[in-house]
């Protein structure tokens, strides 16, 4: 069973969004280690977005 795209495009924010929302409920002081677990769900959304931002710059770029 294989996801479409624009359904993964939706499906990833919001898991990653929970994810987050999940970890950041735990945190109860900044002087703990669970903020670190904050990063994961941040990091991967913003890398996605700036490895396809990269892409597409290097496409459009190439092609002019």
């Amino acid at each position: 069973m294989f996801l479409s795209l624009p359904t993964l495009t939706v499906l990833i924010p919001l898991v990653s969004l929970a994810g987050l929302f999940y970890s950041a409920s735990g945190c109860t002081s900044t002087a703990s280690l669970c903020f670190y677990s904050l990063l994961l769900p941040i990091t991967i959304p913003v890398y996605v977005f700036f490895h396809l931002w990269t892409w597409m710059g290097i496409k459009l770029f190439r092609h002019n």
